[in-house]
């Protein structure tokens, strides 16, 4: 089977996680090919397709949703949604059922959405143990939902009325980051190294007199300000939220007892989850 993966990742973890899925799949046997949001046109010459995003404010990032509206007609093709988020918040299935409404829409067969933790590059930053937790579980996950995914098996979205309902309210976001956005500014510790540019999936970004300035597409990714190398960046209004720095990886995984204390049943369901079923 020939399946396409198209990722919008702004900081690497949905990349991770689809990398990881990619990798599964392609031992299996089927030819994978896993790309950006580019060029909607090319899911035509896929058996199957694999949408891959971080979930904002739980919904979808503005520019998933742009590309799922562009894709070529599905006629019956099968489509998978993985999302990732920063917490392990049952809400969080919300955000898959918007592109897949879309995708119906556009004649394809939705089968459903795997959802994964990664650590947060937006509100606060993990400790390096909770990451690699993330990341272990991540991996411990992906033949099996590799698996799913090869046999086009059903994976229900269950988002209940209070899921649905913040989802929709929060997707004020879509229209809001892109004036958020241009607000974004760098201190005198910018050292115009052109990162944030190269790096910003919207291309939202441009260097002018080596300092960036911010455009008027912003989608939230959150992408600039984490890997700037000076944590130069300041993001408007949610800058007291702004994490810098990308994550270690190879530390030791987290225990239990060192989970944090935010949302830290939930994220000790989810970790149980995916070790228990080992």
């Amino acid at each position: 089977m020939r399946i396409g993966i198209f990722v919008f990742s702004g900081t690497g973890n949905t990349r991770h996680v689809c990398s990881a899925i990619k990798e599964h799949l392609a031992s299996a046997g089927h030819e994978v090919s896993l790309s950006t949001m580019c060029d909607a046109g090319k899911a035509a010459g896929f058996d199957c397709i694999i949408i891959g995003y971080p979930v904002h404010a739980f919904n979808a990032p503005r520019p998933v949703i742009s590309f799922m509206k562009k894709l070529p007609n599905g006629d019956g093709k099968p489509i998978f949604m993985i999302q990732t988020s920063g917490e392990a918040l049952h809400m969080n299935a919300a955000a898959s059922l918007r592109p897949m409404q879309i995708a119906r829409r556009k004649g394809y067969r939705a089968l459903g959405a795997f959802s994964y933790v990664m650590p947060y590059n937006i509100i606060f930053r993990h400790s390096e143990e909770m990451a690699a937790r993330m990341l272990e579980t991540a991996k411990r996950r992906a033949p099996h939902d590799a698996a799913a995914i090869a046999r086009l098996e059903r994976i229900p979205v269950d988002a209940n009325l209070l899921d649905r309902a913040v989802s929709l309210i929060l997707r004020i976001e879509h229209p809001a980051m892109p004036i958020i956005g241009q607000h974004f500014r760098t201190t005198d510790s910018c050292i115009g190294c052109g990162r944030c540019a190269l790096n910003c999936p919207q291309g939202n970004i441009m260097m002018a007199e080596s300092r960036p300035v911010f455009g008027h597409s912003c989608s939230g990714c959150m992408g600039c300000a984490f890997t700037c190398p000076e944590d130069a960046i300041r993001i408007s209004i949610l800058d007291g939220w702004r994490v810098n720095g990308p994550y270690g990886w190879d530390g030791e995984a987290a225990t239990d007892d060192e989970v944090c204390s935010y949302c830290r049943r939930s994220y000790l369901r989810y970790f149980h989850k995916y070790e228990d079923n080992q």
